[in-house]
């Protein structure tokens, strides 16, 4: 059985490729996955380490497709070290990293959190929910804004961090230069902050919209990666290698 640890839209894409198999379950970690991944196929939930090894084990796992988000690095690490404690093969399918010449790169969140203590202003986030409670530690008096998507568990990270809903921008991406440009623009951001989530994250249209606006862009970047860049060549060597386990 292949097992496909999704999470991004080239997940969604690859299940749609391979439909026609019958030999593959595919896990994401929160219920807002579902929303995105058509497949009965599909289970939802986070898991411990140990929670993998007996996954693998129910489900007679003999691969592992990594389509997780690049700054997933907890689960793909666990997944790599899993895969290799069963002798099972693993997969990790990469983006592109953003090449642009125009903005702040930043090699951490840690270093995210240094520099914008620095700053004054308003600040919009694009890095998702999950980092809130450490942004809001370092707010003071500038203004933040937080660009969501419009899942019960983003807006529960919000509640909790006491985020006023006047800072909360619940909406699905990726968007469009000139759609991150109304945003932007709407609520006069000083400064944008994203995460180098590739082409499918809409990284670059982010930084083309701040770039017309005169806004500085926030970049954190990710770790260098190795795997398998295109869902062609994943694909093939499912088809051909996995097709019959």
């Amino acid at each position: 059985m292949i097992w496909i640890i999704g999470g991004t839209s080239e997940g969604r894409k690859l299940i749609q490729r391979i439909k026609d198999l019958d030999n593959f379950i595919v896990t994401v970690a929160t219920e807002s996955g579902r929303e995105f991944i058509d497949s009965e196929k599909l289970k939802v939930g986070r898991m411990t380490y140990k929670e993998m090894g007996k996954f693998i084990d129910n489900n007679n796992i003999k691969v592992i497709i990594d389509l997780t988000h690049p700054f997933a690095k907890i689960v793909s690490s666990n997944a790599r070290k899993i895969a290799y404690e069963r002798k099972i093969d693993y997969i990790r399918y990469t983006r592109e990293k953003t090449e642009y010449t125009y903005g702040i790169s930043l090699k951490s969140y840690e270093e995210a959190y240094e520099y914008l203590k620095t700053v004054k202003g308003t600040v919009f986030f694009t890095t998702g929910s999950k980092n809130i409670g450490d942004f809001e530690k370092i707010r003071g008096d500038n203004r933040f804004i937080y660009r969501i998507i419009p899942a019960l568990e983003s807006i529960k990270e919000c509640i909790n961090n006491n985020i006023h809903i006047r800072d909360i921008i619940a909406v699905v991406g990726p968007f469009s230069v000139e759609y991150n440009k109304i945003m932007f623009q709407e609520y006069k951001s000083d400064y944008v902050i994203m995460k180098d989530s590739g082409a499918p994250g809409g990284t670059i249209d982010k930084i083309k919209a701040c770039k017309e606006l005169g806004i500085v862009p926030i970049i954190i970047e990710r770790e260098e990666e190795k795997g398998i860049d295109t869902l062609e060549e994943l694909e093939d060597i499912i088809r051909m290698k996995y097709n019959k386990e």
